[in-house]
């Protein structure tokens, strides 16, 4: 099964996510297929926090994928940020 989940980066206590496409068998920091975004949980005002291709997004869940629930919820945070943006 092919999974939509977050891959951990950064330093310590400094986290770092990229937001990944990869099959379930594979570690969490692992091989992956693609990298369709990153999330930036200590991220400043000034800053991007979370950054998801929509494009690739749609085409992975069109294939099957099922997003993990942190995913789901990080996704849902995109759509309202970009909502808001959009106003």
């Amino acid at each position: 099964m092919v999974v939509i989940r977050l891959s951990r980066g950064g330093a310590k206590a400094r986290p770092f996510f990229n937001i990944v496409v990869a099959d379930k068998r594979t570690r969490r920091d692992g091989r992956f297929i693609e990298r369709i975004g990153f999330y930036n949980p200590i991220a400043t005002a000034s800053e991007e926090s979370i950054r998801i291709a929509q494009d690739r997004l749609t085409y992975w869940r069109g294939v099957g994928a099922q997003p993990s629930p942190t995913v789901e919820r990080l996704i849902a945070q995109a759509a309202k940020k970009a909502a808001v943006a959009a106003v």
